[in-house]
């Protein structure tokens, strides 16, 4: 993972701007995958899945560790991300079983 070196404030800011879109597509991306799942789980117990929510929480937080960032930020962002995915997922799957 390479960063450029930012010559000016504005470049500097320009650059988190489109790592900042950058983002948030990769969020929307991950919350379509999220959705197909709820079409393969037959339960809403199984679509909370909390076993699969500590192991993904483990492994960002190992990750933001090898890449010197803050494990407890991650582990923050991760659970609100994974609570609202969540959400979405259990509506997913109430429409398509028409509950």
């Amino acid at each position: 993972m390479e960063t450029k070196k930012c010559k000016t404030l504005a470049e500097a800011r320009e650059a988190i701007d489109q790592l900042d879109e950058e983002i948030v597509k990769l969020i929307a991306r991950r919350n379509d995958y999220i959705k197909q799942i709820a079409h393969f789980k037959t339960s809403i117990d199984e679509v909370k899945a909390q076993e699969r929510i500590n192991d993904v929480i483990s492994r960002v937080r190992a990750q933001a560790i090898e890449l010197d960032l803050s494990p407890n930020l991650i582990n923050d962002l991760y659970v609100r991300m994974i609570d609202g995915m969540v959400e979405s997922e259990i509506s997913e799957f109430r429409n398509a079983k028409g509950a």
